[in-house]
């Protein structure tokens, strides 16, 4: 009897000293940086979480998130990619390039985890995708490379608009390249294409005042961080100017745009959650391929065509792989 009394209270005494130590184990905490505003990224940190609970964490229990947002002026980044490796974080998510750039130049030791539009190993981002090197491993999606898929399924929608324009954000590494494929795709489709450029919301107003005194008859918006944040103002200003546009991401129609043809964004970060999961556990960047978002979607939003006095072209209804009524 003495000796199960004594091997209960030594467990007990072991299980407390366990609970002890594990309460004072500090919390693992994430840096997440964005050139965005918490409203503008809540589909992002949704994802985000997901991934990182697919690796067994969740903010507030067993990891913690420091958050710092630019709220669209991307000048604050260095300082704010600075002040989470002076808060030493253990790891930092980035949302766009010009948060991962400033990342970059922060930290050569900190892990960082991006989500990109740019080709990760041209921007010297990463030595390669298999064998990214050194702190730096991520995400990268297609955004360049749809620009002329984009104008080729917005002529289908609208076929009669000979003149259309294309909004870029200038301080967006690919708008140059995405510029070039959009105007080559043009050239063969006998289209004419205006190039807009803004990176302010005041700058999107011009941009769509320019596009009416151009007499743009529809419109292809360059993939971009910033533009997504400014969705609500985008699709505001297409329906007060009632032109057919297209758009990178599915998150344009689902709140009134016309159509998107783009990467599947959510799932692009729900793997950066499932990464920085990883690193939490062990794992070294350099040994984490950068994952490629390869699959696309087309997504139409009826109640817009209609609005806008478009017939949808039934070969085109049919490949789209969201109907939205």
């Amino acid at each position: 009897m003495l000796r199960r009394q004594l091997i209960t209270l030594i467990g007990g005494l072991a299980a407390a000293w366990s609970r002890q130590v594990s309460a004072q184990q500090p919390m693992p905490v994430i840096g997440y940086l964005s050139t965005g505003s918490p409203d503008s990224d809540d589909f992002r940190l949704t994802a985000f979480r997901h991934g990182l609970n697919e690796t067994g964490y969740t903010e507030g229990q067993n990891v913690a998130i420091e958050y710092r947002w630019a709220q669209g002026h991307n000048d604050r980044l260095p300082s704010l990619a600075t002040d989470l490796v002076d808060h030493q974080v253990t790891v930092i998510a980035t949302v766009g390039p010009p948060s991962a750039f400033a990342a970059k130049a922060a930290t050569a030791s900190i892990p960082i985890v991006f989500v990109v539009g740019i080709d990760p190993v041209q921007s010297a981002l990463v030595a390669s995708l298999n064998r990214p090197g050194g702190n730096v491993t991520g995400v990268a999606i297609l955004s360049a490379e749809l620009a002329a898929k984009r104008l080729d399924l917005l002529h289908e929608m609208a076929p009669t608009a000979t003149v259309v324009a294309l909004l870029v954000n200038p301080t967006n590494a690919v708008s140059d390249s995405m510029t070039r494929n959009l105007q080559d795709a043009a050239g063969s489709l006998g289209l004419q294409v205006h190039v807009l450029r803004a990176s302010t919301p005041s700058e999107i107003d011009a941009a769509f005042a320019a596009l009416a005194e151009l007499r743009a008859g529809a419109l292809v918006l360059g993939g971009d961080p910033f533009f997504t944040n400014q969705r609500a103002q985008i699709i505001a200003l297409a329906a007060r100017h009632a032109v057919p546009a297209i758009y990178g991401v599915r998150l344009f129609p689902a709140a009134g745009g016309l159509m998107s043809y783009g990467t599947d964004l959510a799932d692009s970060f729900r793997q950066a959650g499932v990464y920085v999961g990883k690193i939490l556990k062990g794992a070294m960047p350099a040994d984490l391929p950068v994952e490629q978002a390869v699959k696309v979607e087309l997504v139409i939003n009826l109640k817009t065509a209609k609005a806008l006095g478009l017939t949808i072209p039934p070969p085109l209804l049919g490949r789209a792989d969201e109907v939205i009524e």
